[in-house]
Formats: C-alpha cells, structure tokens, sequence
C-alpha cells in the first residue's frame, strides 16, 4: 500500500472540493439567461376604471401610450364618451380602447396581431367585466377596411414605428370614420396638412412628447 505524504493527502482532500465549488459556477455558466422581466405598467386615468394599472411585457414594437399624452388625448374628446362607437387597430396593452370604455363608450373594438397580447387584452377584460369591449386577434387594417363606412365616432391608430401601416391606417380610418368622428394618430413624426389631406384627413390637435408625436384628426368633410 502506497503511502501519501503529508503534502499529498492534503493536496487530494482539497481537490474533491474545488471540484465541488467549480460545478456550480460552470452550471450557472451554461444556464439561459432569464427573459427580462415586463416594462411596467400604465394605469386607465380617467372613468369607471380610473388607476387602473395595465401590465406591460416586452414584445417587439410594443409602445404603450404614456399616461401623460392619454390624459392629453381624453381632454381633447372631452372627456365622457357615452355612446360612442370606438376602434383601436394597435391595441397593445389595450390602454388606449380600455380608456375609451372606462369613459363610457359603447362599442370599444381591440384588435392585436400578437396572440400572447391578445391573451392579456381577454385576461384584463375579463378581470374589469368589460362588455362593451370586444378583443379579437387579427390585422388591424384589414379590420379597420371591414368596417362599414362612416360607422365609428373614434379610431385610434398607434402602430409599431418601425412600420409602413401609418398610410394604409389611414387611408382605412378616414373611410370607416363618421363626418362629426375622430382619429387619433401616434407617430414617431409629425403628419401636417399636406400629408393627412390624400388620406381625406385634417390635423385638429398635436402634441409632441419625447419621441412621440400625438395627433387629433378629423374628416375634411367636417366643419
């Protein structure tokens, strides 16, 4: 039987260990990094649902209104949309159409091309027992160009800003919008007169916050 130097043993006990402490490390290593966790949340800020707080997870594109330029947009309106009949082609987070709803509107349409937003827009009707919300999963153009003509008093058009939908939304909303309606655009410029008015459009209200550019549409035709 060989014998070990003192040295040796020593060398032979430590080396189990240092083993041991490497196979974590070399675990963690090789492990996936977690998903990063949501962007926050944003919150309804006026109506029957007022500080209600909206969950945002990251997904590519998504931009959620930020409350201030809501506040903004809703102030514009006036405030109560009791009655109204409303469309949001881009609904994100919902925050937009669910701020109509909680404002008394009585047909807010949400149509999200993203299935797991779609799944959170039913979750968070369901939770604020929103029946005059309908979520459906689609292309909001395309949903947007199936509407009747002149049927909507509010359409809200807030794409992703890397797209080309801002034109084609357009186009589709000054159809489908009444005479005495609104559109309401999100873009990462400003539209002006000479841009809106092929699409049979005219800027009511603008407001720039950061690099978000808010603008309140209305029909040529109106007065």
């Amino acid at each position: 039987m060989t014998r070990l130097s003192p040295a040796q043993a020593a060398a032979a006990l430590r080396a189990p260990a240092t083993a041991k402490a490497l196979a974590p490390a070399k675990a963690a290593a090789a492990a996936p990094k977690p998903l990063p966790a949501g962007a926050g949340e944003v919150r309804i800020i006026g109506g029957q649902w007022r500080r209600t707080r909206l969950p945002v997870v990251q997904r590519p594109g998504l931009r959620p209104t930020p409350d201030r330029v809501r506040e903004t947009l809703f102030n514009w309106l006036g405030q109560d949309l009791t009655g109204w009949q409303c469309f949001d082609a881009f609904a994100g987070t919902g925050a937009l159409g669910l701020e109509a709803a909680s404002r008394g509107a009585a047909a807010v349409h949400l149509v999200e091309q993203d299935a797991a937003l779609v799944a959170q827009l039913h979750r968070l009707c369901q939770r604020l027992q929103a029946a005059t919300v309908q979520v459906r999963r689609g292309d909001g153009v395309a949903a947007l160009r199936a509407c009747a003509p002149a049927s909507l008093d509010l359409v809200l058009i807030d794409p992703p800003f890397d797209g080309d939908l801002f034109a084609p939304a357009l186009q589709a909303a000054a159809r489908a919008v009444r005479p005495q309606g609104f559109v309401y655009l999100e873009a990462p410029s400003a539209w002006d007169a000479a841009a809106l008015a092929p699409h049979g459009l005219a800027l009511h209200r603008h407001l720039r916050a950061g690099a978000v550019h808010a603008h309140l549409l209305r029909p040529l035709a109106a007065p």
